[in-house]
């Protein structure tokens, strides 16, 4: 398998609603599939921060694809959008990264999670 190059990332921020972790997670999981698999996008990793804010860490093979993404007028999973916003309060803009250097281990992806 042929491993692609990451140009482009984003860290989305959100901040969910107490008791609405689960749905956030599940739909979050489910968008993030459907982008993947409609979109272009190479996935993304979740995490929670110390201060409560739940973290996304998209990867993207360029910025033209994210854009184009972002330009769809239809949604991609319009079930997993709704459930994700219903469970989110807050969200700061997204951070746009242009990839430079990349020593990221694929193996560390396979390792469980210390969530």
């Amino acid at each position: 398998m042929v491993t692609p190059v990451v140009q482009f990332c984003v860290i989305y921020q959100f901040r969910v609603r107490s008791g609405e972790e689960s749905r956030f997670v599940r739909a979050w999981e489910d968008l993030t599939l459907a982008i993947r698999e409609h979109c272009g996008g190479l996935g993304s990793r979740l995490h929670k921060a110390d201060d409560g804010w739940w973290l996304a860490y998209a990867q993207w093979p360029d910025r033209q694809t994210w854009e184009q993404a972002q330009a769809r007028t239809a949604p991609v999973h319009p079930d997993a959008q709704q459930r994700m916003a219903a469970a989110i309060e807050g969200r700061r803009p997204p951070i746009l990264l242009t990839s430079h250097a990349d020593l990221l281990s694929l193996t560390a992806a396979s390792a469980p999670s210390q969530d």
